[in-house]
């Protein structure tokens, strides 16, 4: 009987996030805040809302001391975080090929460390894909400019039939977002792809594969869904606006690592207002506090 590997995270931070200079000058653009949290607590919240219980976050030689002050290894969020340096960016495909050793055949969990996923039902999105054992799974979001990114089109069916990445022309408004599961033959998928024009290993070629092979999932995020690449001034100010607007209506911390272990049973009630603590007399620590006492988990 083959045995069945537990999916593995890898949060993608590295990069000099040209696109937000000066702010990025000197700081890591994943370290930047978005409302009350830095842009790296966003997506690390989502992993923990897939399930996830062992994360790589693969970032520069010089931040990455940054980041284990931050987040440690993990332990307060009930999982078990790991670092790896990378040198110079190569494309997002090339962090398939940072983990390979580490995932050691272990379907995988792919997410870039400045795009936010936020929706009333996300968890369960997420669940899903990421209990699918074969093939791969991508997250579509319609957006108005779909040439900064890899796009998909659809039959009439609602059945993906192609991939392009940053096309002239764009043949559809969704575009595939930084979320991706793969199985555990991702890497060596990665390893056979040969750089772009741009001398980048482009993630869209190997979602291209799967899809070849008739076992890539596309999950459209429709109403209720909101999605953002924070990599910019004005999607970073936007993004924060958004979390502020459903935190003040929810009354419920968006985003937050510690709140997202609690909801998933990763962590106790102690550690949990051990980690409130920490927070001093934030607006943050006020609301987490509030949610407990309320027992909104």
């Amino acid at each position: 009987m083959t045995e069945t590997k537990d999916r593995k995270g890898i949060l993608l931070a590295g990069g000099h996030g040209t696109r937000l200079r000066p702010l990025t000058t000197v700081i890591s653009k994943h370290l930047l805040p978005l409302y009350d949290k830095p842009i790296i607590f966003y997506p690390l919240s989502s992993m923990i809302l897939a399930g996830l219980s062992e994360i790589m976050l693969i970032t520069t030689p010089e931040e990455a001391g940054l980041y284990k002050k931050l987040l440690g290894d993990g332990s307060e969020f009930g999982i078990k975080l790991v670092y790896k340096e990378q040198a110079e960016p190569a494309g997002i495909a090339q962090a398939l090929l940072i983990a390979e050793e580490w995932l050691d055949g272990a379907p995988s969990m792919l997410m870039l460390g400045d795009n936010i996923l936020l929706g009333t039902s996300v968890s369960e999105r997420l669940k899903k894909a990421s209990d699918a054992r074969e093939g791969a799974t991508v997250f579509a979001h319609q957006v108005r400019d779909p040439e900064r990114y890899g796009v998909v089109s659809f039959d009439s069916s609602g059945k993906p039939i192609e991939i392009i990445e940053k096309p002239q022309n764009p043949a559809s408004s969704w575009i595939v977002t930084g979320v991706y599961f793969y199985d555990g033959e991702a890497p060596k998928i990665a390893r056979g792809l040969k750089p772009s024009a741009r001398n980048e290993l482009e993630i869209t070629d190997i979602n291209h594969v799967y899809l070849e092979k008739g076992v890539l999932t596309v999950e459209r995020l429709g109403q209720g869904y909101s999605w953002m690449d924070v990599g910019m001034p004005e999607p970073l100010l936007r993004g924060a606006e958004l979390v502020k607007g459903l935190q003040d209506y929810s009354e419920h911390a968006i985003g937050s690592p510690l709140a997202s272990a609690y909801q998933m049973g990763r962590i106790d009630k102690k550690t949990f207002e051990d980690g409130i603590n920490k927070l001093g007399k934030t607006c943050l620590a006020r609301l987490l506090r509030n949610e407990l006492h309320k027992g909104i988990f």
